[in-house]
């Protein structure tokens, strides 16, 4: 019995340790943030496109004009939220980006609460206080050891605020579309948004070293299919508040592997900055995991 109960846990952990490995196969793709986003996407895609061609009918006859223009949306977030973030980490170091970039449930509070008047407890105001005094710590630390880490903060930021408003839209468009759908449509359209940005850029998506295209397909293998396939199983077996606060270790586990693997310390201001922000994170998502937390991962 003890065994059983364990498997969910363990593939929790699976989930969680892969996706920490995504900054570091970036770090070592010697390729433009844009090619790399790219070919994290399309890969992605070429995955979950045959999910769209089961009963695409029962999904696609129901979507007004309104829907496709939230679907174009949440697709360009999507788009801008892998670009932001994966340039961000060209200037910043590993904890920082991937801490900062992990606030998007914060966003999702925020945003909810203007658009929608969704209440805000004081627990949650509190929450994102201590995480917003959290991103001072850091980006202050940015600032003194250089402008383009600073750069790279903001970047992160912005990232997590398009992770924010994806999944806001995807709230509303869930409740009309089947998941396996939405998720190939929106990857779909993240990937030709990415795609076209990057020739738009003049960036080539060949003539790489055959190190980088391995840690392309790592990229595309290890964090999005078996990490977040895991993270998606779990759900079903945990409880929600336990998957979402369980995520919160993704920035745990990227600083970790950038330690061991490409020898980057995190400074002493970072470190409180991002136990800061993790704490308020932790705070919201108590309140709301099922909005804030649970669905982030049944969304990517």
């Amino acid at each position: 019995m003890t065994g059983i109960k364990a498997k969910p846990y363990l593939i929790l952990f699976v989930g969680v340790l892969s996706v920490s490995f995504a900054a570091i196969f970036i770090r070592l793709a010697e390729a433009p943030p844009l090619v790399i986003a790219t070919y994290r996407l399309t890969l992605a895609s070429l995955v979950l496109i045959p999910f769209l061609l089961v009963r695409p009918k029962e999904t696609l006859n129901k979507l007004s004009r309104g829907d496709w223009l939230l679907v174009l949306l949440s697709s360009l977030f999507l788009a801008l939220h892998f670009a932001l973030w994966i340039t961000s980490l060209s200037y910043t170091t590993i904890a920082s980006s991937v801490i900062l970039v992990t606030a998007n449930p914060l966003f999702v509070a925020l945003i909810s609460y203007f658009l929608w008047r969704e209440r805000l407890t004081r627990i949650m105001i509190l929450g994102i206080v201590v995480a917003f005094i959290g991103a001072i710590f850091i980006t202050h630390s940015g600032f003194r050891i250089s402008p383009g880490a600073l750069l790279g903060d903001g970047l992160a930021l912005l990232g997590a605020l398009a992770m924010g408003s994806y999944l806001v839209i995807g709230r509303q468009l869930r409740r009309r579309i089947e998941l396996r759908h939405y998720l190939a449509i929106i990857c779909t359209g993240a990937a030709l948004i990415l795609l076209i940005a990057t020739l738009l850029a003049g960036h080539s998506l060949f003539g790489y070293s055959s190190t980088t295209y391995i840690m392309l397909i790592l990229l595309a293998v290890v964090p999005q299919l078996i990490g977040h396939s895991s993270l998606n199983l779990a759900l079903r077996l945990v409880p929600a508040t336990f998957v979402a606060v369980a995520i919160l270790g993704e920035p745990v586990g990227a600083t970790t592997l950038g330690y061991f693997i490409l020898e980057e310390t995190p400074t002493v201001i970072e470190i409180t900055g991002g136990l800061l922000i993790l704490g308020g994170i932790f705070i919201v998502l108590k309140q709301k995991p099922e909005r804030l937390g649970g669905e982030t991962y049944k969304l990517l």
